[in-house]
């Protein structure tokens, strides 16, 4: 397996405009950047993100949304909707040309979001990617961690993490959502259109016996990076030039129109 470079960050909570800006600012890196960034980091307040293409327009009871004190982001990257409060979210950056297809990437980024799962204290968890039979589900109305798709991290069968994956221009955006408690059925009050409670997804909670920090995890994820992919990872510092470029992609999240384009 080729040797890639990569770098790492954390960052504090954001709201979802500010977390999805700095995810895109990093992908236009990547075009020039010979350099895989893995980012972890959480929400400033319980925040609903849309897939790319989820139709979701009308969809949602946004007086219901904005009584529990949520917010509506869409995603760069496809799938469905997820309800970031009680997870982590991770983020990868690359350059496409050093990624292969679909399978390999995904494959590359599982085995490193494994081992560090796997190092979370004492207990670790046991992850494993799923292979289900049958398609990957359209990017409807049932949230995320309805059913697992290829490729997703599951323990015991069950939905851990969320992840989809965007590419554009010569790079690669990958994001990640995974549980520390189980509040994705939230998600179901929340639509117009009542539908069945999904079935019960994995935790880490559950799985480890405690709730890991988003500290720990990123140190847990740090480590396995420099275990399987590359000893000299080190920590990226947001120069100016990262920073104003997400600040100027701030207002496409903000924008209704990106928003409730489906």
């Amino acid at each position: 397996m080729p040797r890639h470079h990569w770098r790492l960050i954390v960052t504090p909570p954001a709201s979802g405009a500010e977390n999805m800006a700095l995810d895109e600012a990093l992908m236009e890196r990547a075009r020039t950047a010979d350099e895989w960034v893995l980012r972890v980091y959480s929400w400033s307040s319980p925040t609903i993100s849309l897939g790319r293409n989820q139709t979701a327009r009308d969809r949602y009871d946004l007086d219901r949304v904005a009584a529990i004190g949520a917010s509506i982001v869409r995603r760069p990257t496809g799938g469905r909707a997820i309800l970031h409060d009680r997870e982590i979210t991770y983020s990868v950056t690359a350059p496409a040309a050093e990624a292969g297809d679909l399978g390999e990437s995904y494959g590359r980024i599982n085995r490193v979001l494994i081992a560090g799962l796997d190092a979370l204290g004492a207990r670790g968890v046991q992850a494993a990617a799923a292979d289900p039979s049958g398609r990957s589900a359209a990017p409807g109305m049932s949230p995320c961690f309805d059913v697992p798709a290829e490729g997703e991290l599951t323990v015991n069968g069950r939905k851990l993490a969320g992840s989809a994956q965007w590419r554009a221009d010569g790079a690669l955006l990958q994001h990640g959502s995974i549980l520390v408690e189980d509040d994705q059925s939230l998600l179901i009050s929340l639509a117009r259109d009542q539908r069945a409670p999904i079935p019960r997804p994995a935790t880490l909670s559950e799985a480890l016996g405690r709730q890991p920090s988003v500290g720990e995890m990123a140190a847990a994820l740090a480590d396995a990076v420099r275990a399987r992919e590359d000893p000299d990872a080190r920590e990226l510092e947001l120069d100016d030039t990262i920073r104003a470029r997400a600040s100027a992609l701030v207002v496409r999240y903000l924008d209704d129109d990106w928003t409730w384009r489906r």
